[in-house]
C-alpha cells in the first residue's frame, strides 16, 4: 500500500499558476498606485506644516493656481490635519484590503493560506512604513514648499470630499480638547526649564538659553526678589535746599531720584531731573519740591510680569516697593524687570569695577552680604529654588546664612548647606557684609563639609 503526503505548498503553487496574468497585474497596479498615494499623501503633512512664514506669504501673493491653492489650505490648520489623516488611512486601508483580497483569491481555506497571510502582513507593513511614511517625509521636510505644490490639488480635491468626516471628527476633539482644557495642565517651571536644557541644540549660545529661561521664569519672580533694598536707595529730603539738592544729583548720576519726608519710609514723590534742566540757575531758596511727580507704590508680593505691564500702561519707569506696614521696602525700575530676561544692562554711567562678586576660582566666589539670592542663583548656576525651604523670608544671601545659622555669625565663621559651603568674610554689629562660597562639584546635597 502506497502512503499519500497531503502538502498544501504544491496546491497552493499550483493555484498561482493557474490564475490569469491580468489578475497579477491589476492588483500589482493597484497598490502601487495606492502605495504612491500614501507617500504623497504621508509627505504633504509633513510638507505642509513645515512651511515658513515667508513660504505662507509668498504662496499668498503668488499667481500660481497650486500656490493659492496652499495659502487657501493652510488656513485652516485643523481641517487640512484632519484631512490628510483621513485620507491617508483610507489609502492605506485600500492597500492592505486589496492585497488580502488577491491573497484569498490564491490559497482560499488551503491549510497553507495562514502562513501566507501572515508572510503578506509583514511585507505589507513594512512597505507602508518605509514607501508610504518614511521615504517621502524625509524628502518632504527638506523640499516642503515643491512638495506642498505637487500634492495642493490632491489635498483640496479631498477635502472638499471628505469635508463631512472631517467636520465631525473636528466636532469630537474639539469636545474632547475643552474638557481638558477646563482640567487644566501642571507642568512646573522646573519641567520647562529642563525641557529647554535638553532641546536646545549646540548652535544656542549661553545668552540665549540664559534669556529663554529668563522668559520662562518672569511670571513666577516677585518685585521682593529683585528689588534694590532700603539700605541701597538714593533718596534726598524733601526740606533740602536747591544747591545741596544739585551736589548730590550730580555725584549718583540718577535720572529719577525718591525724595521723602522725614524718614524714607514717607516719599514723597519722585524727582526727575530732566524736570530740573530749565532752572539750573535758580538761587539756593529755590522751591525745587513743586517739581514732584506722584510716586508709583506697589507691594513685595507683586509679581514683575504684572508690574511690567504697570509700567507700559502708566509709561513710568520706576516704582517704590512697600512692606505689609506701609514702610518702604526697596526700589524697582524698569531697567531691573528687562535685566531678568536679557541679563545685566550696563551704560556709560555704570562702575564696571564695583561687581557684586569675585570669581576666585571655578568653584569659589566671594559675594557682598546684600546680593540677591536671584542673582547669586544665576551666577553660579543653580536652580532657582534650591534655598526655598531654608530661606524663610529673605531674599539676600546675607537674609539666608541668617535663617539658616540662627544668630548673628562671626567673622570667619563657616555655614554648610546641601553643596555650599558659606564662609564669612566681613560682617558688622547688623548685618553679613562679604561671603566667600565653595561649592564642591562632587556632592549634591548633604548638610556639613569638613573644615
Amino acid at each position: 500500500m502506497e502512503t499519500v503526503i497531503d502538502d498544501p505548498l504544491p496546491s497552493v503553487l499550483l493555484a498561482i499558476i493557474q490564475l490569469p496574468i491580468s489578475f497579477y497585474l491589476l492588483n500589482g497596479l493597484g497598490i502601487l498606485v495606492l502605495l504612491l498615494m500614501s507617500g504623497l499623501i504621508s509627505g504633504s503633512e509633513v510638507a505642509f506644516f513645515s512651511l515658513t512664514h515667508d513660504q505662507i506669504q509668498e504662496s499668498k501673493d503668488s499667481k500660481l493656481k497650486n500656490d493659492q491653492l496652499i495659502a487657501q489650505l493652510i488656513l485652516d490648520p485643523k481641517r487640512l490635519l484632519a484631512n490628510i489623516l483621513i485620507l491617508n488611512n483610507l489609502v492605506n486601508i485600500f492597500i492592505v484590503t486589496i492585497s488580502t483580497f488577491a491573497t484569498w483569491q490564491v490559497v482560499g481555506s488551503k491549510d497553507a493560506g495562514g502562513v501566507v497571510i501572515a508572510v503578506l502582513t509583514v511585507s505589507i507593513t513594512i512597505l507602508i512604513i518605509f514607501f508610504g511614511e518614511i521615504v517621502p517625509k524625509v524628502y518632504a521636510g527638506h523640499n516642503s514648499m515643491a512638495f506642498a505644490r505637487m500634492t495642493a490639488r490632491l489635498i483640496f480635491f479631498s477635502d472638499k470630499i471628505l469635508r463631512p468626516v472631517s467636520w465631525f471628527l473636528m466636532s469630537l476633539s474639539n469636545i474632547i480638547e475643552r474638557r481638558i482644557e477646563r482640567k487644566g495642565y501642571n507642568l512646573s517651571v522646573e519641567e520647562i526649564n529642563q525641557a529647554l536644557e535638553l532641546t536646545a541644540n549646540k548652535e544656542v549660545s549661553d545668552e540665549e538659553k540664559d534669556m529663554l529661561k529668563g522668559i520662562v521664569n518672569f511670571s513666577t519672580l516677585s518685585v521682593k526678589q529683585i528689588m534694590k533694598s532700603r539700605m541701597d536707595i538714593t533718596a534726598i529730603d524733601v526740606d533740602t535746599d536747591f544747591h545741596e539738592l544739585m551736589d548730590t544729583i550730580n555725584k549718583t548720576g540718577y535720572s529719577r531720584i525718591p525724595i521723602y519726608n522725614e524718614t524714607i519710609d514717607k516719599v514723597e514723590g519722585l524727582l526727575y531731573i530732566k524736570d530740573l534742566l530749565p532752572h539750573l540757575e535758580k538761587e539756593e531758596d529755590f522751591k525745587w519740591q513743586t517739581l514732584l511727580r506722584p510716586g508709583f507704590f506697589v507691594p513685595e508680593s507683586k509679581k514683575i510680569d504684572d508690574l511690567f505691564r504697570d509700567f507700559q500702561e502708566k509709561q513710568i519707569h520706576m516704582a517704590i516697593v512697600v512692606d505689609e506696614y506701609g514702610g518702604t521696602s526697596g526700589l524697582i525700575t524698569l531697567e531691573d524687570v528687562i535685566e531678568e530676561i536679557v541679563g545685566e544692562i550696563n551704560d556709560e554711567f555704570d562702575d564696571d569695577v564695583d561687581v557684586a562678586y569675585n570669581k576666585l576660582d571655578p568653584n569659589t566666589y566671594v559675594f557682598e552680604g546684600k546680593t540677591s539670592l536671584n542673582d547669586f542663583c544665576k551666577i553660579i548656576d543653580a536652580e532657582p529654588d534650591v534655598f526655598d525651604e531654608v530661606k524663610g523670608e529673605s531674599e539676600s544671601l546675607g537674609g539666608l546664612l541668617l535663617e539658616i545659622h540662627s544668630k548673628l555669625p562671626n567673622a570667619g565663621e563657616k555655614i554648610a548647606f546641601s553643596q555650599f559651603l558659606f564662609t564669612v568674610v566681613a560682617v558688622d554689629q547688623k548685618r553679613i557684609k562679604r561671603v566667600r562660597v565653595f561649592i564642591n562639584p562632587g556632592m549634591k546635597e548633604g548638610p556639613e563639609f569638613e573644615d
